[in-house]
């Protein structure tokens, strides 16, 4: 189902390696390319885990968790204007702009069955481990009295098993990507929950 087929497996100049986007510019992208909240509250969720899994699991440098931060703050940057084109759009900005391509190669690979790249680096596969999932999630957490406060892993596994909520979030997606990351569905929902919450 490739809806969006890049054409393409190697993004970015290899020469650019190192530059990343810094925030207040990635931030600016965001403002000027997307006008709908939840879609930016989305991206910023995402960006959280993203930086909180670099530092906390990976154990990376203040480089490293910038990198997968930008990844996933701009992932769907291109999705509110330009849906027929995501996320050729963001994909081409940011080449344009010589940022590192694993920044780019992570966006590009964040929907393999969409956009027909496949995650290859741990980036990679945790954007889209976490792309869904987090958005699952956030919706559970608008049903909830309480929101965030007091769920757990158990509540949002029910609500994953009922087709019915939350319908357009694809369960295959989510059992696909965290299989890929070598990593439990359970560990991605506990996490996610901690730290996406204040966000």
């Amino acid at each position: 189902m490739l809806t969006h087929d890049l054409g393409r497996q190697v993004f970015g100049n290899p020469a650019n390696t190192g530059n990343i986007i810094s925030l207040q510019d990635a931030n600016q992208l965001l403002d000027d390319w997307v006008k709908n909240e939840s879609l930016k509250r989305h991206m910023r969720q995402v960006a959280a885990l993203m930086k909180a899994w670099a530092r906390e699991v990976e154990k990376l440098d203040d480089v490293g968790q910038l990198k997968w931060e930008t990844a996933g703050l701009l992932h769907d940057a291109d999705w509110d204007q330009w849906p027929d084109d995501h996320c050729k759009r963001i994909v081409e900005e940011l080449e344009k702009r010589d940022i590192d391509p694993e920044i780019i190669h992570a966006i590009a690979s964040h929907g393999p069955r969409f956009f027909g790249v496949e995650p290859v680096t741990t980036m990679d596969k945790m954007l889209y481990a976490f792309d869904e999932l987090s958005g699952f999630i956030h919706a559970y957490s608008l049903m909830r009295p309480t929101g965030y406060e007091g769920m757990d892993v158990k509540g949002v596994r029910k609500r994953l098993k009922d087709k019915a909520f939350a319908a357009q979030v694809s369960r295959e997606d989510i059992a696909d990507a965290a299989q890929r990351a070598a990593r439990e569905v359970d560990e991605l929902i506990a996490f996610a929950i901690t730290h996406q919450a204040g966000v």
